[in-house]
């Protein structure tokens, strides 16, 4: 794992916590999409090297959705940025975690995407990211 590629916050209203985050961190949101296979709106805002991910559920069935209404707004997962996404799903296996998705998928900001189960990494839900344009 190369970094910490960004810092996902489950939050309510994307609209609202975009002026709250572009207050807090001093420079507005560089970028909003949605991704649909999750059910999700993304914004992503910048903080030195890394960036933070806000998560609005676009259904009320989305995983983001569910993790609001059992936990509350928050922090949802960590993502570490990855060469070869699948050599670590192998890896991490072999290690004993449990992958929630053995076959990466597009995720938003150009990214391909996995995620481990919180139950395997002390409660935290952890997502794999690799740049597209890397291994499509």
């Amino acid at each position: 794992m190369n970094k910490v590629e960004h810092i996902g916050i489950a939050v309510k209203n994307l609209e609202s916590s975009n002026e709250l985050f572009a207050k807090l961190l001093g420079s507005p949101s560089y970028k909003t999409e949605e991704v649909e296979s999750e059910g999700v709106k993304t914004s992503f805002f910048k903080v030195g090297e890394n960036k933070i991910e806000l998560l609005e559920a676009l259904k009320v069935d989305s995983p983001i959705a569910k993790f609001i209404e059992k936990n509350g707004e928050g922090v949802h997962h960590i993502a570490f940025d990855v060469e070869d996404i699948e050599k670590e799903i192998k890896r991490l296996k072999a290690e004993g975690f449990t992958v929630l998705n053995d076959i990466p998928k597009k995720g938003a900001d150009n990214k391909l995407v996995v995620f481990l189960h919180p139950k395997s990494t002390n409660g935290v839900l952890i997502e794999l990211c690799q740049e597209m344009n890397f291994k499509e």
